[in-house]
């Protein structure tokens, strides 16, 4: 998940392809068409996005990801544009009961959601599970 972005005021999500003297290189996850992303742009890795508890803690989106993988059985999700506000948090309420009511707003639960969608339907939801190995990795040979 480290290399799948979301990129400030463009839609949808990418993946890195490879660095520039002035950015990065991205590619659309679902047309593949590769555009620059300048260093000016706000660009943040699915990895390094959290949601906010209640209890002032954080959950890495990827464990929201696992969540919403399990209560759907692998297969999409509600859609976020068609759902409306109440429906969309008794979801996100059913995968996460101690999410933030106050710091989670709507439109951060119809982005998620949206962005869990774009992976299932670019069958990506397996990164959810390599992320995963290659933390049980690095504790096999953190006891070497």
């Amino acid at each position: 998940m480290k290399e799948i972005l979301s990129i400030s005021g463009y839609t949808g999500l990418f993946k890195l392809i490879s660095s520039t003297k002035n950015g990065i290189i991205v590619e659309d996850i679902e047309s593949k068409k590769r555009m620059p992303a300048y260093s000016s742009a706000k660009v943040s890795s699915l990895h390094d996005i959290a949601i906010f508890k209640s209890d002032g803690e954080e959950v890495p989106l990827v464990e929201v990801f696992k969540s919403i993988r399990k209560k759907e059985s692998g297969k999409q999700s509600i859609d976020p544009k068609t759902a409306d506000n109440e429906t969309l948090k008794k979801f996100f309420s059913d995968i996460m009961p101690d999410y933030d009511r106050d710091r989670v707003y709507v439109s951060h639960i119809k982005k998620v959601l949206a962005w869990y969608n774009q992976l299932q339907r670019c069958d990506m939801l397996s990164l959810l599970d390599a992320d995963e190995e290659k933390k049980g990795e690095g504790k096999d040979s953190e006891k070497k």
